[in-house]
C-alpha cells in the first residue's frame, strides 16, 4: 500500500479531493491540526478513529499540532439539537483538559506532540481585530452549517456567539499554518471555515480530512459521551468486552473496520467467521489489546463467558454491595424498590419493565413481579439484566 492510499482509508470526506496529494507534494513535514473543546473528561473509541488517522501521519514524520480549545469551551458551541452548548468555567476546561492530553497517549505519541491552547491568542484580540476577523465571513457562508440552517428555519433562536465559533476555529488553523485539519464529518462545516479564512489573508488553505463517525452501543447514534452509548479509552477490560458483545450485529462491519487495528487480510479473514457472537469476541480481544493488553483482553474473554454464558448461577461472579450503603429504612421492600437502589442511574419505570421482561433474578430464581416483597438479607443475589451481578453484604 502506498503512502497516499495508506493515508486516505477509510476517510470519508476529503477537501479538495487532490489536496492530500498536493500536500504530500511539497516533501516536508506537514502541520497537521486536531482541534477539541474539552468539554467532558473522557475520550471513547470514537475520538480513536480520528486519533488512528493522526498516529498514521505521526509515525511518517509529520507534526501533529493538539489545538484546546481553552477559550472556545467558555463560550458554548451549538450541539446540533437546536440549542447552545453550556460554556464551562476555565478551572473545568483546564481539568478536562489534562485528562483528555493522558487519554491521547493511548493512542499517539503525545509526547511528540505540540500542544496549543487557543486562548493564549484569542484572550489577547482587540475588538478592532476581533470586527476585521469578522469582514472575511459573510452572514450566507456561516448559514450553510446544517444546524445553523435548520434553527433558522424552525425559528429557534441563535446566538451571536453561536455563529463566531467556526470563525474562532478557523482563527486557530491561521496561527498554526496548518497544512491539514482532521476531524469528524460532523466537523466538515467548522474545519472547511479554517480553510476559507486562511485563503481570505493570503494563506496556503488547510486540507480537510474528515473521518466517519463510529456508531454507539445503540446502534443508531453516533457515539457520545451525552447519550450514554460510548466505549471509553479507559474503561477497565471487562467493561470494555461486555460492552462491545452487547453492539447489535448490524454494527459489526463498522466495528470491525473502524474499531480494530486489524489489517485488511486479517479482516477478511476474521470476516470468514460465522457467528455473530464468535465475531464479537474477535473484535473485543483486539480492542482491549489496543488499550491493554493481551492478557488483559484473555481474562476478560472468560470473565465474559463465566459470567454471560455460564448457565450455573451460582458459579457466576458477584459484585459485593454492603447493606450498609444502600440507605435502607427498612428489611423488607418491593423488588422495584430494590432494584432501583441498585441501579440509581435508572428509572423505576425502566426497571419495571426490566423486572416484567424476565430480567431480574434473585437467588437464582426469576422474578417478575415488581411489587414481590423481598427481605434485604446479607447472601442475597441479585441478577439485574444482563451484566449487573450483585450479592448483598452486611
Amino acid at each position: 500500500m502506498t503512502t497516499l492510499s495508506l493515508l486516505k482509508e477509510h476517510v470519508e470526506i476529503m477537501l479538495p479531493e487532490d489536496g492530500l496529494q498536493q500536500k504530500l507534494a511539497l516533501n516536508r513535514p506537514l502541520v497537521i491540526k486536531l482541534g477539541f473543546d474539552p468539554t467532558a473528561p473522557d475520550l471513547h473509541l470514537g475520538h480513536a478513529v480520528v486519533l488512528k488517522k493522526l498516529k498514521q501521519f505521526q509515525d511518517l514524520g509529520h507534526q501533529i499540532v493538539i489545538i484546546v480549545g481553552s477559550f472556545t469551551a467558555q463560550i458554548g458551541d451549538p450541539t446540533g439539537k437546536n440549542k447552545s452548548r453550556k460554556p464551562l468555567g476555565k478551572e473545568e476546561v483546564l481539568a478536562n483538559a489534562d485528562t483528555y492530553i493522558q487519554q491521547l497517549s493511548r493512542v499517539i505519541e503525545i509526547h511528540k506532540c505540540e500542544v496549543r491552547f487557543n486562548g493564549d491568542w484569542l484572550d489577547d484580540l482587540t475588538f478592532k481585530e476581533i470586527l476585521q476577523l469578522l469582514s472575511t465571513i459573510t452572514v450566507a457562508q456561516l448559514m450553510h452549517r446544517n444546524d445553523f440552517n435548520k434553527r433558522f428555519t424552525e425559528n429557534t433562536p441563535i446566538a451571536m456567539h453561536e455563529l463566531m465559533y467556526p470563525i474562532l476555529q478557523g482563527f486557530d488553523s491561521m496561527q498554526i499554518k496548518a497544512d491539514i485539519e482532521m476531524g469528524g464529518t460532523d466537523q466538515l462545516f467548522n474545519c472547511s471555515m479554517g480553510r476559507q479564512m486562511q485563503e481570505a489573508h493570503g494563506m496556503e488553505a488547510q486540507v480537510v480530512m474528515c473521518m466517519p463517525l463510529l456508531k454507539g452501543l445503540d446502534g443508531k447514534e453516533k457515539m457520545s459521551k451525552s447519550l450514554n452509548n460510548t466505549i471509553g479509552l479507559t474503561d477497565a477490560p471487562n467493561e470494555m468486552f461486555g460492552k462491545v458483545m452487547s453492539i447489535p450485529d448490524a454494527l459489526i462491519p463498522e466495528f470491525l473496520t473502524l474499531a480494530t487495528n486489524f489489517t485488511l487480510a486479517q479482516i477478511e479473514e476474521v470476516k470468514q467467521i460465522n457467528h455473530p457472537m464468535d465475531l464479537k469476541k474477535r473484535i473485543a480481544r483486539n480492542i482491549i489489546e489496543q488499550y491493554h493488553d493481551a492478557a488483559a483482553a484473555e481474562a476478560a474473554e472468560q470473565f465474559f463467558v463465566q459470567q454471560f454464558q455460564n448457565k450455573v448461577f451460582d458459579e457466576k461472579n458477584f459484585e459485593p454491595v454492603a447493606i450498609r450503603d444502600l440507605g435502607l429504612i427498612k428489611e423488607q421492600m418491593t423488588l422495584l424498590e430494590l432494584c432501583h437502589l441498585l441501579k440509581k442511574e435508572e428509572t423505576k419505570s425502566n426497571i419495571r419493565r426490566l423486572i416484567s421482561g424476565g430480567g431480574v433474578w434473585v437467588n437464582n430464581e426469576k422474578m417478575m413481579d415488581p411489587n414481590q416483597v423481598i427481605k434485604v438479607t446479607a447472601g442475597t443475589k441479585l441478577k439485574l439484566g444482563k451484566r449487573l451481578l450483585v450479592e448483598l453484604v452486611p
